[in-house]
């Protein structure tokens, strides 16, 4: 009766991966209980989820490293794995909301967000090929773009061209806050995705700055995102909070690789009350303010009737 912040099904966003071939699921080492799925398996997760109330699904592909080069062609290629899974997903489930991952990262030989010269991220060039990957994405059936790079002035780019493309109805659900945080590496095992040189602090924001968020929210919500989210979310809460209290647009929470393998490894240990431990993080994403939640805990909530 007295209970202030509740979580539902409503609020749950699952991530999936997704891998080429027939009949394949195999494990994330470091994720238990995560699977990287072939499409058809895919289409079997996504039904069982859609029994449990989850709706929400937010997809991410393994990528042959052949297929891979500097400019991230694979990202936007008609009959890629990517845009196949989309497809199959929206036809199959037109009701499910799916989420597409817009970065450069999983395609590109550098594993790196943006495009690279001379070991330096190209910030504008690389605008021109997250909107031919959004567009492509939009053409699949994505209900909801997520661009995830951090490159300056995205989400006003994407918008523009997904517009221009009659895609007015597709809503951007920007990386706002994505923290150069050291929380990415199980996700980064699940796609093989991490950088072959350097890092991402040059455009992933210092853990250090809480004020910098507000400044990349407002260029988002001034470019026309519909979400604004914060990644990590453990260690960010207070982001969350601020941010919710400094705008109108609906804030997501990331609650990350690092995080689902830490809780995972305390339970497999005997260290932590699965049960208490999850419900208990998921409703702390809600208490600061988040309305939409991006966990690997999705799934597992539901089912075993933890919400």
């Amino acid at each position: 009766m007295v209970q202030e912040t509740h979580v539902s099904a409503a609020n749950l966003i699952f991530p999936l991966f997704i891998v080429e071939g027939n009949n394949q699921k195999t494990e994330v080492s470091s994720m238990p209980g995560i699977f990287r799925y072939s499409i058809d398996n895919l289409l079997r997760e996504v039904e069982s989820c859609m029994n449990l109330g989850l709706k929400a699904f937010d997809l991410f592909p393994n990528i042959d490293e052949a297929l891979k080069d500097k400019y991230a062609t694979e990202s936007h290629r008609e009959e890629s794995l990517y845009l196949r899974a989309i497809s199959e997903v929206k036809k199959h489930f037109p009701e499910a909301c799916v989420v597409t991952d817009v970065a450069m990262d999983p395609y590109s030989s550098d594993g790196h967000d943006g495009i690279v010269e001379n070991g330096e991220i190209l910030n504008d060039e690389t605008l021109a090929v997250l909107a031919k990957m959004s567009i492509a994405h939009a053409r699949a059936g994505a209900d909801i773009i997520a661009p995830s790079d951090m490159m300056d002035g995205r989400v006003g780019y994407i918008r523009e061209a997904l517009d221009n493309e009659g895609f007015t109805n597709v809503s951007i659900m920007s990386y706002t806050a994505k923290y150069a945080s050291a929380f990415y590496g199980p996700f980064r095992d699940a796609l093989g995705s991490a950088p072959k040189f350097g890092d991402k602090k040059s455009y992933q924001m210092n853990p250090a700055n809480q004020r910098e968020a507000l400044i990349e929210a407002r260029l988002d919500e001034a470019e026309g995102a519909d979400f604004l989210m914060v990644k990590p979310g453990l260690p960010y809460l207070d982001v969350i909070k601020l941010l919710k209290d400094s705008t109108e647009l609906p804030i997501a929470a990331y609650n990350v690789s690092g995080e689902y393998a830490m809780i995972k490894a305390a339970v497999q240990n005997g260290w932590l009350n699965e049960q208490r431990a999850i419900t208990e993080v998921l409703t702390s994403f809600k208490r600061a303010g988040a309305t939409s939640i991006l966990t690997y805990h999705a799934k597992e909530v539901l089912l075993n009737k933890w919400l």
